[in-house]
C-alpha cells in the first residue's frame, strides 16, 4: 500500500516541519475565521454540543448551520483521502490537489471577503462552511501521510496524547522507548505551540487588515508544499506498484 511505504520513508523531522507549519496555518485559519464569521473553523466537538443545545431550545436554524458545517468538515476530509486513494500511484499528485484546493479556498475567502463581504449571513456562511471544509481537506491530506501521527486541527486529542505520553516519561523505560516518547512529546507540543502562535498571529492581522490576514495561512501552505516536494523525494517506480 502507498500510505504504509510513505509511512517507512518519512523522516521523523520530516513529520515534524509538517506539523509546524500545518498547524500554525490552522491555528490562524481557526482565529481569522472566528474574528470574520463568529465562527471556529476546526472545532467540531464545539459544533456538536452547540448543536445539541440548538436543538433542545428549538432553535431550529442555528441547528441546521452547525449540522452544515460539520457536513463540510467531513466532506472535506472524504474528498481528501479520496483524492489520495485515487492518485495513489502518482504520490506527488497525491498530496499536490489537496493543499491546492485548499489554498484556492483561502484565495476565494481573500477576494470574497474583501471585495464583497457586507457581514450578511449568506455569504458569512458560505466562506466559513468553505473554511471548514478546507480544514477537514488538510486534517485528512496530514493524518494519511503521516500515517496518523500528525492531526493539525485535533487539539482535544492531542492534549489526550500528551497527558498519556507525560505520563510514561515519568515511569522509567528503556532508552529506546524513552526516545520514542521524547519524540512524540516534542511533535505534540510543536503542534500545540504552533496552532497557538498561528491563532494568535491571525486574530492580530484580522484585526488590522480584515481578509487579507487570510495571506499569512495560504503563505504558509504554499511553503508546507515546497518543504514537502524538496524534502520528501519521489518514490521509485518499484515501490509505486506495491
Amino acid at each position: 500500500m502507498l500510505f504504509r511505504t510513505q509511512d517507512k520513508r518519512r523522516s521523523f523531522f520530516h513529520d515534524l516541519g509538517l506539523a509546524a507549519l500545518l498547524s500554525m496555518a490552522a491555528g490562524s485559519v481557526n482565529s481569522a475565521g472566528f474574528f470574520a464569521f463568529d465562527v471556529l473553523t476546526t472545532n467540531v466537538t464545539g459544533h456538536m454540543a452547540l448543536l445539541a443545545n440548538d436543538l433542545v431550545a428549538h432553535n431550529w436554524q442555528a441547528a441546521y448551520m452547525k449540522a452544515i458545517w460539520m457536513s463540510l468538515f467531513l466532506l472535506g476530509a472524504f474528498v481528501s483521502s479520496l483524492i489520495m486513494q485515487g492518485f495513489h500511484n502518482y504520490p506527488r499528485l497525491a498530496h499536490l490537489v489537496p493543499l491546492l484546493i485548499e489554498i484556492s479556498i483561502l484565495g476565494t475567502t481573500i477576494y470574497f471577503g474583501y471585495h464583497f463581504y457586507d457581514y450578511g449571513s449568506m455569504l458569512s456562511q458560505f466562506l466559513a462552511g468553505s473554511l471548514l471544509f478546507a480544514m477537514g481537506l488538510q486534517n485528512s491530506l496530514i493524518t494519511i501521510v503521516s500515517g496518523s501521527v500528525i492531526r493539525t486541527t485535533h487539539l482535544t486529542g492531542l492534549f489526550t496524547d500528551l497527558g498519556i505520553n507525560l505520563a510514561r516519561l515519568v515511569i522509567p523505560h528503556k532508552k529506546q522507548e524513552n526516545s520514542i516518547i521524547n519524540k512524540k512529546l516534542l511533535l505534540l507540543f510543536t503542534i500545540a505551540l504552533n496552532f497557538f502562535i498561528g491563532g494568535v498571529t491571525g486574530g492580530f492581522l484580522f484585526a488590522s487588515y480584515l481578509f487579507l490576514a487570510f495571506i499569512f495561512p495560504l503563505s504558509i501552505l504554499i511553503m508546507a508544499l515546497i518543504y514537502d516536494i524538496a524534502t520528501f523525494p519521489p518514490l521509485p517506480e518499484l515501490e509505486k506498484e506495491i
